[in-house]
């Protein structure tokens, strides 16, 4: 008996699926290994994550170098913006690193004096046995660019010093006149006009800054006679602003007179007051005193400088580093540093010259100034110390050799040298 058709069928169909599953089963994966695939292709890319990890500093050596060398040019001139001015009326003075990191800038940074000419004369004098008398807010002794050149005089202000109210100004103003450096062969820190000569403090003003400042307790009268009577043949006072300033005083001007017939050259800041009116700032102002108003390092008249009919000279009071405090430094503007340079040339003449007269000094100073500034006045001109000493010279009726000989390598070697150090032999 045969089986009914449907029961035939149905154990056939069974064994053909049977049998076609294992290939059917491989081409889904198959495909849907694929499709994954085409996914993946056609997906659009998701977005990158962020760097959290900063990249590498790939600057090249080149640039370190000139970044390196700009930053040692440019220190001295952007530091200048700090106004400097001492007891005139200025901006606080921004003081530099302390001596470890400013040995090495110091004596570069010193662009006054190539300007005033000053190592050419270093060949003949360097101030030797002169006393600077600096009329000021005090000398800090113990600086290094000032050990064994400061004579302790006494203090006329009345007012007991503080650890950090007392001889920054003065201690600048000493530096720029006698600072002798420091280290090996004095090749650090600030190096004065006349390093060789010694200065006098005599405190009579408090620092700008401090509010127990006077109007006018008469020490500067005072200070002007002691100085001489210690012995000071160079007074310099850095000294004005402030209504007592713009009138003088009786006091002041027979101290001065005082002064000058005992054969002593007395030398003041012009003032800071340019932009205010430019009118006459005492001490500087007495007929007897030699007034300094300052240049720039393009010997422009500087904006604050006076320029009246009782200014002498002019000289270098913008950029200018100095010593300042017990062990510091600061680069600043005014003619407070004018006056000190122009009082450390006198003590030069002062040296090799002692018998001339303070009005011969002075003279030789004036009549030397011949180079102008640039939309200057025509009566002023710009110290010289080369100049003024060749002056007082004539008038001593000495011969002296050529200030500028040896325009050669050789003398340009010697002079270079001693821009760097005045105590080198050659």
């Amino acid at each position: 008996m045969r089986d009914p058709p449907s029961q035939l069928a149905r154990p056939a169909a069974a064994t053909q699926d049977t049998e076609a599953q294992p290939v059917i089963d491989v081409r889904i994966r198959r495909m849907r290994r694929y499709g994954a695939r085409h996914a993946r292709r056609t997906a659009p890319s998701p977005k990158p994550t962020p760097r959290t990890t900063p990249k590498p500093n790939r600057t090249s050596p080149s640039t370190y170098r000139r970044t390196i060398q700009a930053a040692l040019i440019l220190l001295p001139l952007c530091a200048a913006a700090a106004m400097f001015r001492g007891p005139l009326p200025p901006p606080e003075a921004t003081p530099l690193p302390s001596l470890p990191s400013l040995h090495r800038l110091s004596r570069p940074a010193q662009w006054a004096l190539g300007a005033l000419h000053v190592p050419q004369v270093w060949r003949h004098t360097k101030g030797e046995g002169v006393t600077v008398a600096v009329l000021d807010t005090g000398i800090h002794s113990t600086h290094p660019d000032l050990i064994g050149a400061v004579i302790d005089g006494p203090d006329l202000t009345g007012i007991a010093r503080t650890a950090h109210a007392w001889g920054r100004h003065g201690t600048a103003m000493a530096s720029l006149i006698a600072g002798r450096g420091h280290g090996p062969e004095h090749a650090r820190g600030v190096m004065g006009v006349a390093p060789a000569a010694n200065v006098l403090s005599i405190r009579v003003a408090l620092e700008s800054d401090d509010p127990r400042r006077q109007r006018d307790n008469g020490a500067l009268a005072e200070g002007i006679r002691r100085a001489v009577d210690l012995g000071a043949t160079v007074i310099n006072m850095s000294l004005g602003g402030g209504h007592s300033s713009q009138e003088g005083s009786a006091a002041e001007s027979a101290a001065v007179r005082y002064a000058v017939t005992r054969g002593a050259v007395l030398v003041a800041s012009a003032g800071n007051d340019g932009a205010k009116g430019n009118g006459r700032t005492y001490p500087a102002a007495y007929p007897d005193v030699l007034a300094v108003g300052a240049v720039d390092d393009r010997l422009r008249i500087t904006p604050y400088s006076n320029v009246s009919d009782y200014v002498s000279v002019l000289a270098p009071g913008s950029g200018i580093l100095t010593a300042t405090g017990s062990n510091s430094y600061a680069i600043g503007d005014g003619t407070s540093s004018a006056s000190a340079m122009v009082a450390g040339i006198a003590a030069l003449i002062r040296a090799e010259y002692p018998h001339l007269s303070s009005l011969q000094v002075r003279n030789a100073i004036e009549r030397s100034a011949m180079r102008r500034p640039v939309g200057g006045p025509p009566f002023l001109g710009i110290a010289d110390a080369s100049g003024a000493l060749a002056a007082a010279a004539e008038m001593a009726g000495d011969h002296i050799p050529e200030l500028t000989k040896g325009s050669g390598a050789e003398g340009r070697e010697s002079q270079s040298r001693q821009a760097a150090n005045p105590f080198v032999t050659d």
